[in-house]
């Protein structure tokens, strides 16, 4: 009997035993016409693998699932296989490198990926800390690398197929030339391996991602109503005439409803005249504190509108610069929703990690929008302060996160954005 595969021919999990099978001489046969979500849920798929995953490998034996199991039954079928070294060392550096390519990249690849492409939830702190581990495996594996051609010995072995494998999800997918860029005895590797020539075969022509997919939108679909049985025929009735409805109520039953106002349209008006201080702002190019910033008091109205600090909550997690401006591009981004009732400033402070991530909000009334706090999720990974004007402390740090001044509280600035 031969040895059937049976996962889509594109899986990445499967290209780990294909690539063992081509180096160890072994035939390994995909099953034909696999269908994802159909082959995988039938009865006989299920006596394989219970919980449907795959790939599984049908062997004369039985059935084996899990894609490193199966990648090690196939490379142990040729004895002496050189893809498992030459000593028991050699042996034990394989597997030792096979579980860090399990446990500590394709895990924090997945952690990273998965959230931004719907299959998990997005949460921005979970993002942060999944990047920080995988920037810290790929750190030693860098290391090693620095001084090894191949994780073991002179050649390639499993370990290397299943690393590459591993990684191939990440630079096709998340990881950009500007992440990886910190790595490059990683990259070295990564580029070695996949243009070796049965690499190339099976994986084809591997394309670096040039951006990190953005997030989804948060907003859920509305499911349908189901649609409602059709009545059994019943006996028919003797047409009642209909009375004819005055045209008057026609129209007014058809007129659509007036379109609910914006809380905050109802507002007392205020003296404050929120696009001239954004004109103001965007307009001066010299003498930024006393045309600006002076300006800004002058047009200030504490009665209609109100000033916030607010200070991200997980400023330690901030260890990736390009990550942490991503993320402050993102909520402003979602704060669209305010644009016609606010400003803001917000302000990446620190020359190394981590990096930390303050701002500045004017909002119109004397409380933060209810709408915002409840539709705007990154409202709440934020410490919210209200200013108190009459501290001059205060008000003269809100000058300086207007002014971008620099060195801010004795620390570089590596950005500064404006929501206007």
């Amino acid at each position: 009997m031969a040895l059937i595969l049976h996962a889509p021919s594109s899986n990445k999990n499967a290209l780990k035993a294909l690539i063992a099978a081509e180096y160890s001489g072994v035939k390994v046969e995909l099953a034909k016409n696999f269908e994802m979500g159909v082959s995988n849920k039938t009865p006989e798929f299920l006596k394989m693998n219970p919980i449907g995953k795959v790939p599984v490998l049908e062997t004369p034996d039985g059935p084996i699932f899990e894609s490193n199991a199966i990648a090690r039954y196939v490379t142990r079928l040729q004895p002496e296989n050189p893809l498992y070294g030459t000593s028991l060392f050699d042996y034990a550096l394989i597997e030792q490198w096979i579980d860090f390519s399990a446990t500590e990249i394709y895990v924090s690849i997945g952690r990273w990926l998965y959230p931004r492409i719907g299959i998990a939830q997005y949460l921005p702190p979970a993002e942060e800390a999944a990047i920080s581990s995988l920037k810290r495996s790929l750190g030693a594996l860098n290391t090693h690398l620095a001084s090894n051609t191949y994780l073991v010995g002179h050649g390639v072995t499993l370990a290397d197929i299943i690393m590459t494998v591993s990684l191939c999800n990440g630079f096709k997918r998340i990881m950009t030339k500007s992440f990886t860029s910190e790595f490059p005895h990683v990259e070295r590797y990564f580029w070695t391996m996949v243009n070796q020539p049965i690499f190339l075969k099976l994986l084809g022509d591997v394309k670096q991602a040039d951006s990190v997919p953005p997030v989804p939108s948060k907003k859920p679909t509305q499911a349908k109503e189901p649609a409602k049985p059709k009545p059994k025929d019943e006996p028919k009735k003797e047409a009642k005439k209909e009375e004819v409805k005055p045209k008057e109520v026609e129209e007014e039953e058809d007129a659509p409803k007036p379109k609910a106002k914006n809380p905050l349209d109802l507002l007392p008006p205020s003296k404050m005249i929120l696009d001239e201080w954004k004109r103001l702002y965007s307009n001066t190019k010299a003498n930024f504190r006393d045309v600006a910033v002076k300006g800004f008091w002058d047009m200030y109205d504490p009665e209609g509108y109100s000033l916030w600090f607010c200070d991200y909550k997980y400023n330690d997690e901030n260890s990736v610069s390009f990550v942490t401006l991503n993320k402050v591009s993102g909520f402003l981004q979602r704060m669209d929703l305010v644009r016609k009732y606010a400003f803001g400033k917000m302000l990446v402070i620190g020359s190394e990690p981590p990096f930390k991530v303050k701002g500045l909000w004017l909002f119109r009334g004397n409380e933060i929008p209810q709408y915002v706090l409840d539709e705007c999720y990154d409202m709440e990974l934020y410490e919210w302060t209200k200013v108190d004007i009459s501290d001059e402390a205060q008000k003269e740090r809100v000058s300086q996160m207007i002014e971008d001044a620099e060195p801010f509280e004795g620390e570089a600035l590596l950005d500064a954005k404006c929501f206007k």
